[in-house]
């Protein structure tokens, strides 16, 4: 069955242990981490104790690649993410979600197709390359990425789909899907309405269904074409200053992407903490199904 996640992000800056708890009530299946300033986010043994305690795995971990993480890490991007990988290694995550370089990282950017690879490899744990979008700096467009912000541009082999960058690029993520293939391993369950076209600057990460993009459809299509990576929501709860209130957004992602994946509605009945599958038996179950896929 396909994972429903949540990241960290829809509750930052929020500390790890808060998001889990979070996720829990709200009836996620498992985590992504962002990796951040907070040194939680960087550590595989407190985030293990943390996913045991919680009875949720962690299945991706998000590099250090947004300009609020800039010295996380050094300023190399080649070993964030490289540590990025490592770090998913050791909790026993299925991949790690990087952005393209930005376009003044040009070492990184000339060789990221093979740092990307190489990395895979080293680690054993795929690398997802996630779809941007142009940025508009006083009112004109700007070139952020190199050599684009696309992934289906890129040689890569796995790929992460995000609805709400979708939707700032003028895209349509079903296409976006289905043009990706067996390369979409990731989905960042979101959703937007507008695009840098008509002026937009905001990265909306709104609920799923609450914007114009194609989220159920797209949801769908992967359900009925045995899909097997993972949904992890990265919707923005954050602002909200009523717990009780985020908690419901929470909640009516989880129910809109079982509903769409054709799952049994959440909320689960609790379970008893640490009762999460052993970590070896989850990095086991990646290797079959990487093996499977090869």
């Amino acid at each position: 069955m396909i994972s429903v996640g949540m990241s960290t992000t829809c509750v930052y800056p929020f500390a790890v242990e808060h998001a889990f708890r979070m996720a829990r009530l709200a009836g996620f299946d498992s985590m992504e981490i962002m990796v951040t300033n907070d040194p939680v986010t960087q550590d595989a043994g407190k985030l293990l104790e943390i996913s045991e305690r919680y009875g949720l795995p962690i299945v991706s971990i998000h590099a250090p690649v947004l300009l609020l993480t800039t010295f996380v890490w050094g300023r190399d991007p080649q070993v964030k993410l490289e540590k990025s990988g490592e770090l998913a290694a050791a909790v026993g995550a299925d991949s790690v979600v990087v952005h393209p370089p930005f376009r003044w990282q040009s070492n990184y950017a000339q060789n990221f197709e093979r740092i990307v690879r190489q990395t895979a490899a080293n680690t054993g744990v795929e690398i997802a390359v996630e779809n941007m979008f142009p940025w508009t700096v006083r009112g004109k467009g700007m070139k952020a990425y190199a050599p684009s912000p696309d992934p289906l541009d890129l040689d890569v082999d796995a790929m992460t789909l995000d609805f709400s960058h979708a939707s700032l690029a003028g895209r349509d993520s079903l296409e976006m899907a289905m043009a990706m293939g067996p390369k979409l391993r990731h989905i960042h369950l979101c959703d937007g309405a507008t695009s840098a076209e008509d002026g937009a600057i905001l990265d909306e990460h709104l609920l799923p269904g609450e914007g114009t993009q194609p989220v159920a459809e797209t949801l769908r299509y992967l359900a009925g074409s045995g899909w097997d990576g993972n949904v992890v929501a990265e919707v923005n709860v954050r602002q909200e200053k009523d717990e009780q209130y985020r908690l419901e957004k929470l909640v009516q992602t989880v129910a809109f992407a079982r509903e769409h994946l054709g799952q049994l509605h959440a909320t689960r009945e609790p379970i008893a903490a640490g009762s999460t599958l052993p970590l070896k038996i989850r990095q086991a179950r990646r290797a079959q199904k990487r093996a499977g896929r090869g």
